[in-house]
């Protein structure tokens, strides 16, 4: 039985490889055949198809999809009230034509854009000047792409959406994921700088087309849309609320969509901005929701009693065992988390990780690094992904070439992650 399982789950890499199914959908479809393989029963009210899988499965991840809104929510009210390209133009102007400073900023811009919402808008978010911005000064366009995906990625660990995700798919609380995401934090910090400080080595061609540094009479600065600056701190408050407060992630957020509207917003436009704003960031929140939707049945599926018991000899047979054997397996495995791979943590791999945490094949805490370790090289190099697809194209080149770019120094943060995961949960 474990054997048939693990079979529906290459073929529902191959339908998302192929694109013959979306990646919904072939999760959902993977959920409702493994409860059926498992044994459960269509209907019922315990351990049945109808009530576990699709019912209690379908809003296994709602604290998480709650977050996506929110954090969707700030990240179109950064958009619209022009939080997020003050940002990147106020670093240009400091930058000039030193490529590294302009480049290093349009990063920490990008940082703090993917610790409030991920994927695709947080790579517009800073993207939309920054790489036009880095291209301009002759930052390579392949590495203007990478640069802002690196941020992205350098965000993750601070990311509330990701905490929620994280603690809801593993079933660990948030204080245990906070704390291994910052201890990670560093490690990718380090790996991102070093792709910036050796790739922008390389200098491409000036295209004084692409944006111009100078500065601009105030009133062309209204014209285009500047924040005030005390607007500017706006993605910063969700951070600091939670990670000095400990406050709970959902009011976290919120809080900085309440600063973000108070800051920019005149008191009687208040109501018409947060209502417009909220209906454009349901547009965005849309496809990661459905997603959580399916990740959620799967998960529940995959721990059915059946299907941890005809999984868990399997899984624990092929399973490294030693804190040296699960680095380098796990290492080595690293490319599987690309294409859709079944290693991708908001795909199949999050069923990989319920199966590891309910069989007991390592600790909880040990497949939250492996996850989050995964996580790093995924949302910075898988050329299928929406923020890399976006941000090549907005460069001008391949995802194929951004992924060839960024993929050594992802895979040595992954590395990083893995050696830090054994060093804290397997000795």
């Amino acid at each position: 039985m474990g054997y048939a399982i693990l079979a529906v789950m290459a073929v529902g890499v191959v339908l998302m490889l192929t694109r013959v199914l979306p990646t919904a959908f072939a999760l959902g479809l993977m959920a409702v055949v493994i409860a059926l393989l498992a044994g459960a029963t269509v209907l019922g009210d315990k351990n049945s198809v109808g009530t576990t899988v699709l019912q209690t499965g379908s809003t296994l991840l709602a604290a998480t999809m709650i977050a996506v809104l929110l954090g969707s929510w700030l990240g179109t009210l950064m958009e619209d009230t022009g939080i997020a390209s003050t940002l990147v133009r106020k670093i240009v102007e400091f930058g000039g034509e030193r490529q590294v400073v302009v480049a290093l900023g349009v990063y920490a811009v990008a940082v703090l854009c993917g610790s409030i919402t991920g994927s695709a808008p947080a790579a517009m978010l800073a993207g939309v000047v920054g790489i036009p911005a880095m291209i301009a000064v002759g930052v390579r366009p392949v590495v203007a792409g990478g640069t802002v995906l690196m941020g992205i990625a350098t965000g993750l660990p601070l990311d509330l959406i990701g905490w929620q995700f994280l603690s809801d798919a593993i079933k660990i609380p948030i204080d245990q994921v906070r704390s291994f995401q910052l201890t990670l934090f560093p490690i990718v910090l380090a790996g991102s700088l070093l792709y910036i400080l050796v790739e922008t080595r390389r200098r491409g061609a000036r295209h004084a087309w692409a944006v111009r540094l100078d500065a601009k009479p105030a009133s062309t600065r209204v014209r285009r849309g500047d924040a005030p600056w005390y607007a500017l701190v706006s993605p910063a408050v969700p951070i600091v609320l939670a990670l000095g407060f400990h406050v709970p992630i959902v009011p976290s957020l919120l809080a900085g969509v309440v600063y973000a509207l108070l800051t920019t917003t005149r008191p009687g436009k208040l109501g018409e901005r947060a209502l417009r704003s909220l209906y454009r960031a349901f547009d965005v929140a849309a496809p990661p929701i459905v997603l959580f939707v399916a990740i959620g049945m799967l998960l529940s599926a995959v721990r059915l009693p059946g299907a941890v018991s005809a999984l868990t000899p399997i899984v624990s047979a092929l399973s490294p065992s030693g804190t040296v054997l699960f680095v380098l397996v796990f290492a080595a495995l690293v490319p599987l988390c690309l294409y859709r791979g079944p290693f991708n943590v908001y795909g199949l791999g999050a069923g990989v990780a319920g199966v590891l945490v309910s069989g007991g094949v390592y600790p909880s805490t040990a497949v939250l690094g492996l996850m989050a370790s995964y996580g790093q090289v995924l949302g910075v190099s898988d050329p299928t992904s929406t923020q890399t697809v976006w941000s090549a194209q907005y460069a001008g080149v391949r995802p194929e070439k951004v992924m060839a770019s960024t993929l050594p120094y992802t895979w040595l943060i992954a590395i990083g992650g893995l050696v830090l995961t054994a060093a804290l949960h397997l000795t």
